[in-house]
């Protein structure tokens, strides 16, 4: 197994701001590639993706094992250059036998014989040395086999996120931050930035609300620790954030003044389209129908208001107030009453076009 620490990557005469995932020393380019979309692409549009990325500079890939074949997808454009790129990859299981088979299909979808950075998926509580479950002695014997070379945590929920910043057994955290975050989320990044734990970003565009990337990246260069992963679909999407490769973006008073009238219009009550809520019992897009109002206000509308739209609002009818989604929305969210209210609102829209 080869370990290699990244350079600073060059382009031009000019050297590109990169970032230091703190206690890892892991360093690499400020642009990371979220692994996520690329299972919604053929084999072949996401070996283009992902090769075009890392020509151009970017050397962090996130997946997971609950991405379907995006760490196939990975291991296919990538292997090649294996020493060349970090790579960070989840398990969502909750138990030691789980863990270990999530690891080795991991492991073998990747054509690696190690994972760079290996994050717990969203637990609902702070994996711990004793705590009954096992999970984090696994993660420690995985080290020692030397097949996971950092010890990572995704989650959503902010108590356990601060819980792990806290702890001292986490290399990093993933979270979601954007412009779109409070006090309490940057006092988050400082938290990590304090522990000297590497802090990995998610939701930069807040699920696709926040439509200008140029001002979401500006808003991040702010904290010098936070490495946004940008969920990557379309080469356009990627030509954007290889861009800022040569030309960050930095914070302007228009920027300033732009941010605070999205605040303005969408701080408090929204669904970010995490689709932890997921499956519906009765069968409702709960991560789309319910931040409807919004994605209708903010993409284009045709295919929001398309027959397949119209049947997707449609079953929020069937809505049998089970209450599972607003139990597991992990930011609290009146998920049944979310979903009826954008509905109200869409068939307006309905009477309009």
């Amino acid at each position: 197994m080869k370990l290699i620490y990244l350079w600073n990557y060059k382009k031009g005469d000019d050297y590109v701001v990169n970032i230091t995932l703190g206690r890892t020393g892991i360093t690499v380019n400020r642009n990371g590639f979220g692994a996520l979309p690329v299972q919604r692409v053929s084999n072949e549009e996401a070996v283009k993706l992902l090769r075009k990325a890392y020509d151009n500079g970017i050397n962090f890939f996130d997946s997971a094992r609950s991405y379907t074949d995006s760490e196939y997808k990975i291991g296919l454009a990538l292997s090649d250059v294996r020493d060349k790129i970090i790579i960070a990859t989840k398990t969502p299981s909750t138990t030691v036998s789980g863990f270990w088979s999530d690891l080795e299909n991991s492991l073998t979808m990747l054509k690696t014989d190690y994972i760079d950075i290996y994050q717990f998926h969203n637990p609902s509580f702070c994996p711990k040395p004793n705590d009954g479950t096992g999970l984090y002695e696994a993660m420690l014997e995985a080290k020692e086999q030397g097949k996971i070379r950092f010890i990572g945590i995704t989650n959503h929920r902010l108590p356990v996120a601060i819980e792990a910043a806290e702890s001292g057994f986490y290399d990093t955290l993933q979270f979601p931050f954007s412009y779109l975050a409070d006090k309490k989320d940057e006092d988050l990044v400082n938290l990590c930035k304090e522990k000297n734990v590497g802090y990995i970003c998610m939701k930069a565009l807040s699920g696709g609300l926040i439509t200008r990337s140029d001002v979401a990246y500006a808003y991040l260069s702010q904290f010098d620790n936070t490495l946004p992963i940008w969920g990557v679909q379309r080469e356009n999407e990627l030509d954007e954030f290889i861009s800022y490769i040569e030309n960050p973006p930095a914070m302007t008073a228009e920027i300033k003044e732009f941010i605070e009238n999205e605040r303005k219009e969408l701080v408090g009550e929204f669904c970010r389209g995490c689709g932890y809520c997921m499956p519906c019992p009765v069968g409702i897009e709960i991560n789309n129908c319910a931040r409807m109002s919004l994605l209708l206000r903010r993409s284009p509308t045709d295919g929001h208001l398309s027959e397949e739209g119209k049947a997707k609002m449609k079953k929020i009818e069937d809505c049998i107030d089970c209450g599972n989604c607003k139990d597991h929305c992990p930011y609290g969210l009146d998920t049944p009453n979310l979903l009826k209210r954008n509905y109200e609102d869409y068939k307006t829209f309905l009477k309009m076009n």
